[in-house]
């Protein structure tokens, strides 16, 4: 269950997204225009273009080493109890409404100063300014925040298309870590007050 829980504490950042921004969109278009815009068929924007983004941006940013994921689909083990089982479902059921991508820089000595700098956390904001030319745009500040005496965790989100990425950053003395995972709006907008519980449990 460890790698559903991991996946379950991400699900649930992208759950309390989906509830902050719930009725945030823009209202239906009421113009001739408007009407017309609208009724013309956009280019897809799915599970599988985001990947295709995300992938390069990596590239571009220089960290094509990275794990990508299209959702996740844990199988109930044996022996599991009756909650980790229905978290296992449901983080199932949103496999198609995540695309996640991890780097680990274990390998990358962090920097031993405030005045050095973290070349995987330079990669990161490097891939986040690829996704930006790409149309990404980012929501609210990003956030940077110190772990104790040698580390700092850093956060920023981006919107585009009905998608929402979460960026995510550790830097510790011996070891780093990106992450960015995409949430469809729409999908964690239906989630269920007990299945958001579910996930933050």
């Amino acid at each position: 269950m460890r790698t559903t829980r991991t996946k379950a504490r991400w699900l649930v950042t992208a759950a309390a997204g989906a509830t902050l921004s719930a009725g945030c969109g823009s209202t239906a278009p009421s113009t001739p225009a408007a009407v017309s815009s609208a009724t013309a068929s956009p280019a897809p924007f799915g599970q599988q273009e985001v990947q295709a983004e995300l992938e390069a941006a990596a590239v571009a940013a220089g960290i094509p080493e990275g794990l990508t994921e299209l959702g996740s689909d844990p199988a109930p083990e044996s022996g599991e109890t009756e909650k980790e089982r229905k978290l296992a479902a449901l983080i199932a059921r949103l496999s198609p409404c995540t695309v996640s991508r991890t780097h680990d820089g274990a390998d990358t000595a962090s920097p031993e100063s405030e005045s050095e700098s973290d070349p995987s956390r330079q990669q990161l904001d490097t891939l986040l300014s690829n996704l930006a030319t790409r149309g990404w745009k980012k929501s609210g500040a990003a956030k940077e925040m110190p772990v104790g005496d040698h580390g700092t965790y850093f956060m920023a989100t981006y919107r585009k298309q009905g998608w929402t990425l979460y960026a995510r950053h550790n830097t510790l003395s011996t070891w780093n870590q990106s992450t960015a995972m995409a949430t469809e709006d729409a999908c964690f907008g239906r989630l269920t007050d007990e299945e958001a519980t579910l996930l933050g449990d």
